[in-house]
């Protein structure tokens, strides 16, 4: 498997807390929706059941993936915000993406649903004091447990544009 294509921006790297890197983070947040609507734009039924890599998901799934994740990132932050180091549980991202709604609902639906989300994901962040970000939630099946708020953001920026770069980097393989 071509790493590159899996992993076109790397792989996630947790970077310590810094008053300058949130800042970038919390700039970038306002970009997601619009970058993942520009990556889809003109798209055919064709192209959006093109999967972006042998094996991987077409970019119908990726962009309903993206507003699952993000969702699941929404209620993680806010569990993480009032409950004490609350658990948090895996979803089976595979199954999710090959329910009916994902099969059926134009992506569109989803990138307005991210639009709608970041407003509130971006407030929320925004509005954090110092002791917040490393507030955290319990993941009992992952090495690392314990995640913080500012692990959280961190995934939640790159995530969206590990993925977005799957479909643009599809776009400019395949010359759409």
């Amino acid at each position: 498997m071509d790493e590159k294509l899996q992993y076109p921006i790397g792989k996630y790297e947790l970077q310590p807390f810094s008053e300058e890197l949130k800042n970038q983070f919390l700039q970038k947040i306002e970009h997601i929706p619009n970058d993942l609507e520009r990556a889809i734009q003109d798209l055919n039924k064709t192209q959006l059941q093109t999967p972006y890599r042998e094996g991987g998901w077409t970019v119908q799934q990726v962009v309903h993936h993206l507003a699952d994740a993000n969702i699941n990132l929404y209620i993680r932050v806010k569990k993480a915000l009032t409950e004490d180091n609350p658990p948090i549980f895996a979803y089976i991202q595979n199954a999710w993406t090959d329910l009916e709604d994902v099969k059926i609902v134009h992506p569109q639906i989803s990138v307005d649903l991210i639009k709608a989300l970041n407003v509130r994901l971006l407030m929320l962040f925004s509005s954090l004091k110092n002791d917040d970000w490393n507030k955290t939630v319990y993941h009992p099946d992952m090495k690392k447990s314990e995640i913080s708020v500012w692990d959280l953001l961190g995934k939640y920026v790159w995530h969206n544009k590990h993925h977005t770069t799957h479909i643009t980097s599809l776009r400019k393989r395949m010359g759409w």
